[in-house]
């Protein structure tokens, strides 16, 4: 699902829960202490989405019960909150040494997390697993300004394109210009997590994300994608998706094209039925140059707390929740598609997974996780709703493209 990264919101139902998955005589005060059976008392705090724990689909729970099996060593109490990727960086970093020892967080928020002493480094099997399970895009997104990874991914979170088959053909869903001419799109080009898509070229802290000297660069002819976009917005066939309209239009007929991510998978294939649709990002021409759309990718991970009382076992289990039984087991209770490459075969039939993998592979560029990454989300947003309130014109663009780029603290390309 999308994150809405300027928005932190504060824990939700942060009421501890304590779950005790092993034999008698869990510590609950995080010491470790030698059991009767020689096994290590140990508590470990985990925060996680409230979906992973829900009463029908606790997969926290669940991988919680593997990991207690998969090592006797210890004698475990776990403890619980609700606390959501996008909100961990801040509920975290806010004071690292009370928070929990393993959680979630959202991979452009890796920056913030370094910064606060807040993430461990991987250890050398942990980074043997990412290494292997990972594509290079999944590796960049959690790998920290220093060159070490920082934590495991378990999904990707990026966005495509859904359509209906009976208004353009596979063939034709691949060029924008052809889509927008034969078919109802709606597209949310204020929202600074999609308007990047049309800026071919754009730069964020060089090619890994993390070369924070690098900046963000903006493609040389913004200006003329701007003014292609003028045209776009005026287009009878676009509508501009506030962020609900989208998937309502798709809904209710009046839009056969929705660009969104797999959190939407469910209501447009019941919208569509046997005419959905979904793929990755198409091409379009700009002044006979062909272009392609990119959408922000980055990864959805786990971390382990450096400040734990028990980093070994943390660390141990951020790698648990991450690895190949743990993702298989999330797509099976949440239809959440791993991002581990070994598991392709699991959603052959997912059309919307599929489309997600494309994306991530073809068209996309890495999300960075630096703190710069900041300046980025105002004023894009502000120049989205400039585009669709048309108070930018084909007269004004390369002024309004200017002064984009130059509150966002970029350059553009030479």
């Amino acid at each position: 699902m999308k994150i809405d990264w300027k928005k932190a919101i504060g824990l939700t139902a942060a009421v501890a829960m304590l779950v005790p998955l092993a034999a008698c005589g869990g510590s609950s005060d995080g010491d470790s202490k030698s059991g009767a059976s020689g096994t290590e008392d140990i508590t470990l705090s985990v925060w996680a989405p409230q979906e992973d724990q829900a009463k029908d689909t606790n997969w926290l729970g669940q991988v919680e019960e593997n990991f207690a099996k998969d090592h006797p060593e210890y004698n475990i109490t776990w403890k619980n909150d609700v606390v959501s990727e996008g909100d961990a960086s801040k509920q975290v970093s806010t004071d690292p040494s009370a928070a929990a020892d393993v959680y979630m967080f959202a991979s452009d928020q890796l920056g913030v997390l370094m910064d606060a002493k807040a993430i461990g480094q991987l250890g050398t099997d942990a980074e043997k697993q990412v290494k292997e399970q990972n594509g290079d895009l999944e590796i960049d997104s959690v790998t920290g300004t220093d060159g070490k990874l920082y934590g495991v991914p378990y999904t990707d979170n990026t966005w495509f394109m859904y359509y209906n088959k009976s208004k353009i053909t596979e063939d034709e869903a691949k060029d924008f210009d052809t889509i927008l001419s034969k078919a109802k799109v709606t597209f949310p080009l204020q929202n600074s997590w999609y308007i990047n898509g049309f800026y071919d070229g754009l730069s964020l802290f060089g090619e890994k994300g993390n070369d924070a000297d690098a900046g963000m660069v903006f493609p040389k002819d913004g200006a003329d994608i701007t003014s292609y976009l003028v045209d776009v917005v005026a287009n009878p066939n676009f509508s501009n998706d506030d962020g609900a309209s989208g998937l309502a239009a798709i809904k209710d007929g009046s839009a056969d094209v929705l660009f969104s991510g797999t959190w939407s998978a469910a209501d447009v294939k019941e919208a569509l039925g046997d005419n959905y649709a979904a793929t990755q990002l198409p091409t379009f021409t700009v002044n006979g140059e062909k272009k392609q759309m990119k959408s922000f990718a980055a990864t959805k991970a786990v971390a382990y707390n450096p400040n734990a009382k028990n980093t070994k076992a943390a660390a141990q289990f951020a790698a648990y929740l991450g690895n190949t039984d743990s993702q298989k087991l999330h797509y099976e209770m949440r239809q959440i598609p791993p991002s581990d490459t070994s598991l392709s075969d699991l959603t052959t039939d997912d059309i919307a997974a599929k489309a997600q993998a494309d994306t991530m592979a073809n068209t996309a560029i890495l999300q960075s996780g630096l703190a710069g990454m900041n300046d980025w989300w105002t004023p894009a947003e502000t120049f989205g709703k400039a585009l669709i309130n048309k108070e930018i014109t084909k007269d004004n663009a390369a002024a309004k493209y200017q002064d984009w780029v130059d509150q966002a603290k970029g350059t553009i390309a030479e």
